[in-house]
């Protein structure tokens, strides 16, 4: 499922879709030295697939930076630095768990966000979609650094996503309100608990068998949070404990 194999990488966008929909979320250029799966290692279709240093002149790591702008174009999933703040894909029906769990509500947005991030949303919210350059003219937050540091928390809590990429007359992003986007999704309300096991039966699913410690590390969640979603899914059936924090799912035969 996670496309490491030569005869299942991924070369269009079509594919890359397909791929995050059958793992339910993902990274979007890690490789072998991040846990989890990633859009780029599935462009490369095998296992030990590494980020090589110079990115331009590689044609996979190319391939992948093309597929993740595409992917992002056509907005059939969802996609920001949400994950640890890392380019992370996710399917569209994961979204209200993620959003239970990353999301702040509007009443609580002056107490959990920055000044910066809050001049950034509020022209948003006025215009609904804005590049980078008019974007950080009108907020007020000019600076490189500061203005980055806003759109990476604004993403983290799905409020902003980028919607498009430029590359002429020169590289800059389109910025989307994350509910212009996926306003039923992020209407959708799930109580914590199943979010979590929601997004643990997804990686759970796409990957056979997890480590200890390995959801927590992938998602961020707190080791103890994931353990008991893990439980969770032992208590529903779907997955077997075979060591303390080592899970898999239980209609997957060993060796399988």
């Amino acid at each position: 499922m996670w496309r490491r194999q030569p005869e299942d990488a991924v070369s269009t966008a079509e594919a890359a879709e397909r791929f995050v929909n059958d793992v339910g979320f993902s990274w979007a250029l890690t490789d072998i030295r991040t846990p989890g799966p990633s859009l780029y290692i599935a462009v490369c279709g095998r296992r030990e697939a590494s980020m090589p240093g110079n990115v331009q002149k590689d044609p996979e790591a190319s391939l992948a930076w093309v597929l993740k702008d595409e992917v992002m174009r056509r907005g059939r999933v969802f996609y920001a630095k949400l994950l640890r703040k890392r380019s992370t894909f996710v399917r569209t029906g994961l979204v209200p768990a993620f959003h239970a769990i990353a999301g702040i509500a509007r009443k609580h947005e002056a107490a959990r966000l920055s000044a910066d991030a809050r001049a950034v949303l509020k022209v948003l919210r006025k215009e609904w979609e804005m590049g980078t350059a008019d974007l950080k003219v009108e907020s007020g937050v000019r600076d490189r650094a500061k203005f980055t540091k806003a759109l990476d928390e604004l993403q983290a809590c799905m409020k902003v996503v980028p919607g498009e990429v430029l590359y002429v007359p020169k590289f800059t992003y389109i910025w989307y309100l994350a509910e212009g986007r996926f306003a039923g999704e992020l209407k959708i309300k799930v109580a914590r608990d199943r979010a979590v096991t929601d997004i643990a039966r997804a990686y759970l699913n796409a990957a056979g068998q997890t480590r200890r410690g390995e959801l927590s590390s992938v998602t961020g969640l707190g080791r103890a949070e994931a353990g008991r979603a893990n439980q969770r899914l032992v208590d529903e059936g779907f997955a077997v404990r075979l060591d303390t924090g080592v899970y898999r799912i239980a209609s997957l035969r060993p060796g399988e």
